[in-house]
């Protein structure tokens, strides 16, 4: 199965001169955690999630309006194509971590988002394609591999006990 024919269409983005509560009020509005960020022409430059607008109301002290998207979203992009199939797109999550990905046309323009929402909510599709690649351990493997990572940071940063 194809990541177009599962993928967000029509994914709100906004663009790094956006500030933090016009980007958080786009995730509120369209309940998404993520939104691509779009320079002029569409082109994909960066995400912006929604702990990333948390972690900046709690760690610089300015209000949202004040804080550009520019100025929390990192310059690197994984994405997908709409037309990799979705275990490759599986794949590109598992090894950088991450539940979503920009869906990025050959021209670098927003075609959606792919999110492991969106494969378990079509999960029994892609199992009845004829041709399905994508099994229920793929994707328990692929959410094993992004929360590896959260719960190595969490034991790291846990207080130890005394004498431990």
């Amino acid at each position: 199965m194809k990541v177009k024919e599962i993928m967000t269409k029509n994914a709100k983005a906004c663009t790094p001169i956006s500030n933090l509560a016009e980007a958080a009020g786009l995730m509120w509005e369209n309940d998404c955690g993520i939104l691509p960020v779009v320079a002029h022409g569409g082109r994909v430059v960066g995400l912006i999630t929604d702990r990333d607008v948390c972690m900046a109301a709690a760690l610089q002290h300015r209000d949202l309006e004040n804080i550009a998207v520019a100025e929390v979203t990192s310059g690197k992009v994984v994405s997908c194509h709409p037309d990799d199939d979705v275990r490759t797109a599986l794949k590109t999550m598992q090894e950088n971590k991450v539940r979503r990905l920009p869906v990025v046309a050959d021209d670098g323009t927003l075609a959606g988002i792919l999110s492991m929402n969106d494969i378990v909510v079509n999960a029994k599709e892609i199992a009845d394609k004829q041709d399905a690649n994508v099994s229920y351990a793929d994707v328990v493997q692929t959410y094993k591999a992004i929360c590896a990572h959260a719960a190595a940071h969490q034991q790291a940063t846990q207080p130890r006990a005394a004498g431990v």
